[in-house]
């Protein structure tokens, strides 16, 4: 008669000590396998578990919005410029605005470095107008922000004719008013250097002109709060150019930031504050001299900017070289102000730009690291579950020739 090996328990064929000893090793196994299992979990949690970046803010306080980081940017330069009045060359060499691949190399670095954009120099005359054109073209094909600083005063810092002024921006607004890269609160914004030699009259006389603000947005340059306030229903807000004071010594400088900001904010203004890295014009005519301090002068201008809540931080300049306040590469700093911009701003600590991968062989995931006891204890667990399960077939292999062998 043969046994029908299939319908019969394993445990019912053995005697008394091998059912035990096969009962040791199923519960051995069983629990060999889950606890292997559960270790290399913890190991695994622990090791993707995000960290906690910082406290959240308390409930019902959003955290501070992050203002735009603009930088001044002259297009005057022609290789001649070079030659007056300066104690520092960029490491580009004597170049000429009109020049679009320093266009693309200044807006290039100036993106790496956290700036959004440019507070572009210029009244309408061809020698700007052509670099205005070059470098609309090249933020255009970058992403690259810009706001236009209109030059209300001459070489001798005299007011220009208002009807001047009005029919340059209607020429802007008709050949640019539409690019993205003016629209940076939604329309164009130009900021009128030299307002303050302005009657409220005639400011308003070209802000109706030019259709502010419903085709763009004219800001002032008003040096006080109680200067804005005069004018300020002809603004829409206001870009103070402050290059020569001195953030750790002069007397009221942060009360005077506030005391505008809050002017303008007050009758919703976008309000650009100044951080300026240092000043020096003598040889242009000043007198004043602010030391950078090796950065230091910089970080202060900026804290001072910060917390003035600005719409914008107006970095004074990218390239004013005459009055030794550029942040752009020069043979004197090397690259140390855009560096330091590049910290100031956060982009030092954001996260590389993703690189080409070559597609044709993938790459593997990463794997998290586990913690070396964790993965030790989990690989004995394991090999103890294994060399169990081993003995197990093995004895049940043996126990079936013998019944076999047993059988008529």
């Amino acid at each position: 008669m043969s046994i029908n090996v299939a319908r019969r328990p394993l445990a019912a064929s053995l005697p008394a000590g091998g059912r035990a000893l096969l009962v040791f090793l199923f519960v051995l196994v069983a629990c060999a396998g889950p606890a292997a299992g559960q270790t290399a979990a913890a190991g695994q949690t622990a090791a993707t578990t995000p960290r906690s970046s910082g406290s959240p803010p308390p409930p019902g306080v959003s955290a501070p919005a992050k203002p735009l980081v603009f930088a001044y940017y002259y297009i005057w330069y022609a290789a001649k410029s070079w030659d007056r009045a300066k104690t520092d060359l960029p490491t580009a060499g004597k170049y000429s605005s009109n020049d679009k691949y320093i266009i693309y190399d200044h807006v290039q670095a100036a993106k790496k470095a956290g700036i959004d954009g440019f507070i572009v120099s210029w009244k309408h005359e061809k020698r700007l107008d052509d670099p205005l054109a070059k470098l609309v073209a090249e933020a255009e094909r970058q992403n690259f922000k810009l706001i236009l600083l209109y030059q209300g005063l001459d070489f001798g810092r005299n007011p220009l004719d208002p009807k001047r002024i009005a029919a340059d921006m209607q020429w802007f607004y008709a050949t640019y008013g539409r690019s993205p890269v003016f629209g940076v609160w939604g329309k164009p914004a130009v900021v009128w250097s030299g307002t303050w030699k302005y009657s409220l009259q005639q400011i308003q006389g070209v802000r109706t002109a030019i259709g502010a603000p419903s085709k763009m947005l004219l800001l002032g340059s008003e040096k006080s709060a109680t200067d804005y306030q005069a004018k300020q229903d002809a603004f829409d807000g206001d870009s103070y150019y402050w290059s020569s004071p001195d953030p750790l010594k002069t007397g009221g400088y942060q009360k005077r930031l506030d005391d505008l900001a809050s002017a303008v904010h007050a009758n919703n203004g976008k309000w650009i504050a100044p951080a300026a890295p240092g000043f020096d014009a003598r040889l242009v005519g000043g007198t004043t001299i602010i030391d950078r301090r090796n950065g230091d002068t910089f970080r202060a201008a900026w804290r001072g900017a910060s917390v003035s809540n600005p719409d914008a931080i107006g970095i004074i300049s990218w390239n004013e070289f005459s009055e030794n306040s550029q942040i752009e590469p020069s043979k004197n700093y090397g690259t140390t102000y855009l560096e330091l911009t590049r910290q100031l701003t956060g982009a030092a600590s954001a996260p590389p730009q993703s690189l080409p991968v070559d597609t044709s062989t993938p790459t593997p995931a990463p794997q998290a690291p586990v913690d070396t006891r964790e993965y030790f204890a989990a690989s004995a667990a394991g090999g103890v579950a294994v060399l169990a399960a081993i003995v197990a077939v093995s004895i049940f292999v043996v126990i079936m020739r013998r019944r076999r062998g047993r059988a008529p």
